[in-house]
């Protein structure tokens, strides 16, 4: 009998009303204690997996694309992806971690063609400063940080936070010594600098100096390995795109970005000293290098010849033995340059 009062699955629609109005109460009620919060807040567990049963799925079904598309237009009617973020401290571990993948999929989701996360968070770009913010706080810095890599997958959001202040805390967060929280911060800065090409190439061409003075001293020449590992594989990736050439360019006519360059090349273990020298070799390729940097590579014309002549790595690669013959022959023809 029990089975003919079955109550009937709720509509998406239905799951984002309930789920925002039990935000609404998670956010403003303070009075409600014991017994009744942890009702409401085992309901509102319930109804976080729910909606992301609908946007993923479960082991018996696929998501339904109008299901998807209902859910989503919903969502994004009313400030619940606001509540969601405000309420998250104050909710379960397992609550955020589906809070956390329900935020995640909706910037995917597209209705009638139209990712309209992107024009929420527009018109929300204050979303932004409590995400990075989270990076502060050490029960909240994964779930924020997920949170935030998925909202600048929107390119007009990826803008925000590049041409914002919270650029220069980046620097910091990757040397905080949390290491699932640096990572996290380090994959996050990787996203910016790399995803949308021409707003990286608009925001590295305007930030030049200050930019490049942080990661210099900040990251390539930081005492932790695994900082000035990842960091100078990130440097070679956005040298070498071909968006970032005028910024390229600039950056291989500072000697003390070559002398940096040089110092990574020299260390013992074998990553880091090939990640430099795809960068190394952008110096040595230059055919308009500055009198100061032919100054250099000439002073240490003997010591670069011996260090490449037993550079080797684990695997035959034939691109890795031509870059190293142009280098080799690039820096046999230097002649020293009048400095005047």
């Amino acid at each position: 009998m029990k089975s003919l009062f079955k109550s009937k699955p709720k509509t998406p629609v239905e799951l984002v009303r309930l789920t925002r109005e039990l935000l609404i109460f998670v956010d403003t009620d303070s009075t409600t204690k014991g017994t009744k919060r942890d009702e409401k807040m085992a309901e509102l567990g319930k109804l976080m997996r729910d909606l992301k049963c609908v946007l993923y799925g479960n082991s018996d079904s696929e998501p339904l694309a109008e299901a998807c598309a209902q859910l989503t237009q919903e969502f994004f009617k009313q400030n619940t992806l606001r509540l969601i973020i405000i309420c998250l401290p104050k909710l379960n571990l397992e609550t955020r971690k589906d809070a956390t993948q329900v935020v995640a999929n909706l910037q995917r989701q597209q209705v009638q063609s139209r990712l309209i996360a992107s024009d929420y968070l527009e018109s929300n770009k204050d979303l932004m400063d409590i995400l990075i913010s989270g990076y502060e706080n050490m029960d909240l810095a994964l779930h924020y940080g997920a949170m935030l890599r998925e909202c600048i997958r929107h390119q007009i959001i990826a803008r925000y936070v590049l041409e914002s202040e919270h650029m220069k805390k980046f620097f910091d967060f990757i040397q905080l010594p949390n290491f699932d929280i640096a990572s996290d911060a380090s994959a996050t800065f990787k996203e910016l600098l790399t995803r949308h090409k021409s707003t990286v190439a608009d925001f590295l061409t305007k930030n030049y100096d200050w930019f490049f003075a942080e990661y210099n001293g900040k990251l390539l020449e930081s005492s932790n390995y695994i900082i000035r590992r990842q960091s100078v594989k990130l440097l070679g990736d956005m040298l070498l795109d071909r968006s970032n050439s005028p910024v390229m360019m600039k950056y291989v006519c500072s000697k003390d970005n070559l002398r940096i360059l040089m110092n990574l090349l020299r260390e013992q273990s074998k990553n880091i000293p090939l990640e430099a020298f795809h960068v190394f070799k952008l110096f040595a390729a230059n055919q308009n290098k500055p009198p100061e940097i032919v100054g250099i590579l000439v002073a240490n014309r003997s010591k670069l010849l011996r260090f490449f002549s037993e550079f080797k790595i684990d695997k035959e690669d034939e691109q890795f033995e031509a870059d190293k013959a142009q280098v080799i022959k690039e820096i046999v023809a230097l002649e020293p340059k009048d400095r005047s």
